[in-house]
């Protein structure tokens, strides 16, 4: 059975705020099941992770938590969000750029190792 989950954000577009709530949701769901839970924010997903973004929209308009909050409840779960390298030139960020939620920056073989070598992981893309 495997023991990790990595949740790929690349497809989920932060214009559309109900878009966001269940891949970090489902991270949340999985941290609490005590799984090792990793989202990776790449592509469009990617400006998640900068500063002030997921503050400013909602899964549900009239919500009183944004998606930074949900982001926030992940986190104090246990999950890890990481942001990938490309998105620093695409969305005109670095590293300070990002919120204290995200652990850091990997790179397209992270990814593509996550997925391909490791065992004790399972993958939902988003």
């Amino acid at each position: 059975m495997a023991e990790k989950l990595v949740i790929i954000m690349a497809n989920s577009d932060p214009a559309n705020g109900e878009e966001m709530g269940a891949p970090i949701f489902q991270a949340s769901v999985a941290a609490a099941m005590e799984y090792e839970v990793e989202v990776i924010c790449t592509a469009t997903s990617g400006k998640l992770m900068k500063k002030g973004v997921a503050q400013d929209l909602y899964v549900k308009p009239g919500s009183p938590k944004s998606v930074y909050d949900f982001i926030k409840d992940a986190h104090e779960a246990g999950v890890r969000f990481f942001c990938c390298s490309p998105n620093l030139d695409l969305f005109d960020m670095t590293e300070d750029d990002l919120i204290p939620e995200c652990e850091g920056i990997v790179g397209g073989a992270y990814l593509i190792e996550r997925v391909m070598e490791d065992d004790d992981t399972k993958v939902l893309p988003y």
